[in-house]
């Protein structure tokens, strides 16, 4: 492709473009990891935590002072409700704050060795650290991944979906504005061949990839092959699981938040709903009679639920409720686009029942509002159909026994477990990952600040 070429960006919610994004060239991507290398070698000052540190703070406040345009801007790339979208930007603010404060947390070791012998480490930056982010929540990933690389002393290149790059390309202009070196944060737009230059580039010391299991799959091939360490947050297939004692009150709006918060396309989501059989009809009536009630349509008018992001993620749904309708589920609420939405690619919050284990619904993600639900009849089911998944990532419990409550969550294969609730607000403080096809590795947090270091140990003879 020529250095000129360009693709649009899609408003979801009425399927016209609104922007023009350059489609970068493989020469392009060298030049900007080339200008984010020689920043990162060259700027004595960024070896300073508290230069990081008073860098990623201006940076907060430049994102608060452009809050409500940020916040439009995600809402017309995205489809995301607008309040869904503010709160991404508190929480993009937040992930600043919290990592201007550890720039100078990452403290090293003293090892004793004996009277002759002063050994002790230190955590050092990689270098050039390539971060490829999803379209789901491009304003709030690029910050949960360079922040914490950038206060490591990094320099980052962001790869943002080719469906979702307005905000990410505003963040790093930003970002300059504050004082971050020229360089030091890149953004690289295009499809999945700039990805690719990205992960093979020689002067890219450090991979993290968020997205499908297939690709993350493929991107972690292509770091084994060079050598290079590689953080992979993937898939999702999370349940809520509802026991007979649970406060039903709590449950149901919980339930309902955790499908359709940014349409149901979150690794995240609470997508499988487990419940005993002595409270399943009672929890499924309540669940659908919420999802009818939902109001849908564009982001910018602040509904409860917009639309997908694109015509590929709705064929998608719509393609997984004809075959769980095959195989003998019943779509009880839902499962179609809402009257007079048909500009947008719309689907209504769609609850699920009669899904089993052996079903596609049960098992695969769709990356859209649907929710699909089974009963089980004690504990030791409850396990095994939360644990019955390719994927790892989350798990809501909700039970007043708490012994309950922390033998189900110390048997549960997730890298997160909520109990009686599901999710934190922005989460950025407490550690994130999967197990099996969700990945591996750790965000948010401190884990990520040691995710985006290396320890070297400096032992002196005396």
């Amino acid at each position: 492709m020529s250095a000129a070429e360009t693709f649009p960006a899609v408003d979801p919610a009425t399927r016209e473009p609104f922007a023009e994004v350059v489609e970068m060239t493989v020469e392009q991507v060298d030049a900007v990891v080339r200008a984010a290398r020689d920043a990162q070698r060259s700027s004595r000052e960024w070896r300073f935590p508290v230069t990081r540190a008073a860098a990623l703070l201006r940076l907060a406040r430049l994102i608060e002072r452009d809050g409500e345009q940020l916040a439009d801007l995600e809402c017309r790339d995205t489809g995301k409700p607008l309040a869904q979208a503010r709160a991404d930007v508190a929480v993009t603010v937040r992930y600043l704050e919290f990592y201007a404060g550890a720039c100078d947390k990452l403290e090293g070791r003293s090892i004793p060795l004996g009277p002759d012998v002063v050994d002790y480490t230190v955590r050092e930056p990689w270098g050039v650290c390539a971060q490829i982010i999803p379209w789901n929540y491009p304003l709030q990933m690029i910050t949960r991944v360079a922040a914490p690389a950038l206060a490591g002393g990094n320099a980052v290149v962001v790869k943002p979906s080719e469906l979702a790059s307005q905000t990410p390309l505003r963040w790093a202009a930003l970002a300059v504005e504050a004082g971050i070196p020229e360089g030091m944060v890149g953004v690289a737009t295009g499809h999945g061949a700039v990805g690719a230059a990205l992960v093979d580039h020689p002067d890219v010391a450090h991979v993290t990839f968020v997205g499908s299991a297939a690709t993350g799959s493929r991107v972690a091939h292509a770091c084994a092959e060079r050598l290079v360490p590689v953080e992979l947050e993937l898939g999702g297939k999370s349940p809520n699981v509802v026991f007979a004692d649970a406060d039903l009150d709590r449950v149901v709006p919980a339930v309902v938040k955790a499908l359709i918060q940014n349409a149901g396309q979150s690794c995240s989501a609470g997508s499988r709903l487990l419940v005993h059989r002595d409270v399943h009809n009672e929890v499924v009536a309540r669940v659908g009679r919420a999802f009818a009630d939902l109001r849908v349509g564009p982001g910018a008018e602040d509904p409860d639920l917009g639309p997908v992001v694109a015509q590929q993620q709705l064929d998608r749904a719509t393609r997984m409720l004809d075959t769980a309708r095959a195989e003998g589920a019943t779509v009880a609420v839902g499962g179609g686009a809402p009257a007079g939405r048909e500009d947008g690619w719309y689907l209504d919050a769609t609850l699920v029942t009669g899904v089993t284990p052996a079903m596609e619904l049960f098992r695969e993600e769709v990356f859209g509002p649907v929710l699909a639900a089974t009963p089980f009849a004690d504990d030791d089911e409850a396990v095994a159909l939360a644990n019955d998944s390719p994927y790892g990532l989350v798990a809501g419990v909700w039970t007043r026994d708490l012994s309950r409550a922390h033998r189900v969550a110390g048997a549960l294969q997730v890298g997160q477990v909520f109990v009686n609730s599901y999710g934190v607000a922005g989460g950025v403080e407490i550690p994130f990952g999967g197990m099996k096809r969700s990945g591996y590795g750790r965000g948010k947090g401190m884990d990520a600040m040691y995710a985006y270091t290396q320890v070297k140990n400096v032992c002196v003879a005396l």
